[in-house]
C-alpha cells in the first residue's frame, strides 16, 4: 500500500502541469469569446444608431437599449490591454 501512495506523489506534479495547460486553453477560449461578444455588441450598437423613428416610445426604447449595449461594451473593454 505504501507504494501506491509513493506513485501518486510522483504523479502529482504532472497533474498540476496538465491543469496549468488546461487553464491556459480555457483562457484562450474565454478571450476569443469575449472578442466575439464585443464584436456582436458593436454591430448591435451600429444598428441602433442607424435606426430612425418618429415615435417617442420607440426612441426611448432604442435609447435604453443603446445604454445597455454601451454598458456591456465598457465592461468587456476593461480586459483589453494595448
Amino acid at each position: 500500500m505504501a507504494r501506491g501512495w509513493e506513485k501518486e506523489d510522483v504523479d502529482l506534479p504532472e497533474q498540476t502541469e496538465a491543469q496549468k495547460v488546461a487553464t491556459a486553453d480555457e483562457n484562450r477560449i474565454t478571450e476569443r469569446d469575449r472578442q466575439r461578444k464585443l464584436q456582436g455588441l458593436n454591430l448591435q450598437r451600429e444598428r441602433i444608431l442607424s435606426e430612425r423613428t418618429s415615435s417617442p416610445h420607440r426612441r426611448s426604447a432604442l435609447e435604453a437599449a443603446l445604454l445597455e449595449i454601451e454598458t456591456q461594451i465598457s465592461e468587456l473593454s476593461w480586459g483589453i490591454h494595448i
